[in-house]
């Protein structure tokens, strides 16, 4: 099953991610990264296909999918 992996320091919320998303998945958390942005999560990580889209899109290469 894949797992979406956040390096969050990374994030600058520019939801990228959020858009990629084929299941809508990709969300903005509430909470901030020691940068003060939103950092870029995983509302349900059993609907993951792994399709990458969401790391393929991060220009800061925040996110990685453990299979």
């Amino acid at each position: 099953m894949p797992k979406p992996v956040f390096s969050e320091e990374r994030c600058k919320g520019c939801e990228l991610c959020t858009v990629a998303c084929p299941k809508k998945i990709v969300v903005l958390a509430s909470r901030f990264n020691s940068k003060g942005y939103r950092v870029a999560a995983c509302s349900d990580e059993s609907q993951c296909i792994g399709c990458m889209l969401c790391a393929k899109n991060c220009p800061d290469m925040v996110i990685e999918i453990h299979k």
